[in-house]
């Protein structure tokens, strides 16, 4: 594979270490789950930005830290799910995938029909800890860069500008998927920050500076300058499902053997289909009886 063309996320700080920045190219990833999934243009820009804010989030977790991202408006689309770890590995899928609409006023794809305008924004992070963290804010335009924006700045505490953005081809496919996240960190003047904000208002849009060419660590360089930024790492960004035969015969091991009973007797079989990858798993009838031998109460010694 071309070096060039892998997702990659870089990450880093500028500005004597008062801001956070975080950029990542996420188009092959966004790709396979649109095709995974079955995406129309506008559900898969919008699928896509979301894929995009939790490889980055992803990215500001530690060791074996992982997070979810649920988007719940109420556009046509519904629900839209996102897994993702420390390690760059990124899953997700969308209730409604067949969601394709007009383009808006600006003649771009109608992510907020598609997700909505109202709903909520909640991010469900695995810490390691007793109990995860949750957070959650109200979908203050359905665009979802604004808020995810918002989820910081109220949820977090951290004031941030999130880009994301997803370029779809003529035959459906994702031509450019990637995103920014800057954090601004004390100690900024207001001049900085208002220097930062004009910056990243004027600049193009993250779509169209990848389909110029430019590279996640070039995108950190136009926002906060090529001499004040210092990259920390680089980390290549993949789908990956956590879903296998053994994870799917403890589910039907589990729905008990009543219920288990009646799938041999009225169907022979049983076919799962993971939500987040679209992979089916079909168990015949000789399986089924083996799991439900396993799935029969233990008798007390």
């Amino acid at each position: 594979m071309d070096n060039e063309l892998k997702d990659i996320l870089v990450r880093g700080t500028a500005w004597g270490g008062k801001i956070r920045v975080f950029a990542a190219r996420t188009t092959r990833l966004v790709e396979e789950l649109r095709q995974r999934h079955g995406t129309y243009p506008t559900a898969t820009a919008a699928f896509g930005r979301t894929l995009t804010a939790g490889a980055i989030m992803g990215a500001m977790l530690k060791g074996k830290e992982k997070l979810t991202i649920q988007v719940k408006g109420d556009g046509p689309i519904g629900q839209i799910v996102v897994d993702a770890n420390a390690e760059g590995e990124v899953r997700g899928y969308v209730d409604h995938p067949h969601v394709h609409l007009a383009s808006n006023a600006k003649g771009k794809l109608d992510v907020a029909g598609a997700v909505g305008r109202s709903g909520h924004l909640h991010i469900i992070k695995d810490l390691g800890l007793k109990e995860p963290y949750r957070g959650s804010v109200p979908i203050i335009s359905g665009e979802l860069g604004e808020d995810f924006t918002y989820y910081f700045a109220v949820s977090e505490q951290t004031p941030s500008a999130v880009g994301l953005g997803v370029l779809v081809d003529t035959d459906n496919s994702v031509l450019h998927a990637g995103g920014f996240i800057v954090q601004l960190l004390p100690g900024l003047t207001d001049q900085e920050i208002s220097r930062l904000e004009q910056t990243i208002g004027e600049m193009p849009t993250v779509t169209a500076l990848l389909e110029q060419g430019h590279s996640p660590e070039e995108i950190l360089s136009l926002i906060v300058g090529e001499n004040d930024l210092q990259i920390h790492d680089k980390m290549e960004l993949s789908f990956k499902c956590v879903c296998s035969v053994e994870r799917v015969e403890k589910t039907l091991i589990s729905i008990g053997e009543h219920e288990l009973k009646q799938i041999i007797e009225e169907d022979g079989k049983a076919e799962v289909v993971c939500q987040f990858c679209n992979e089916a798993y079909t168990f015949e009838r000789p399986q089924l009886e083996l799991l439900l031998a396993q799935a029969k109460p233990k008798p007390i010694q």
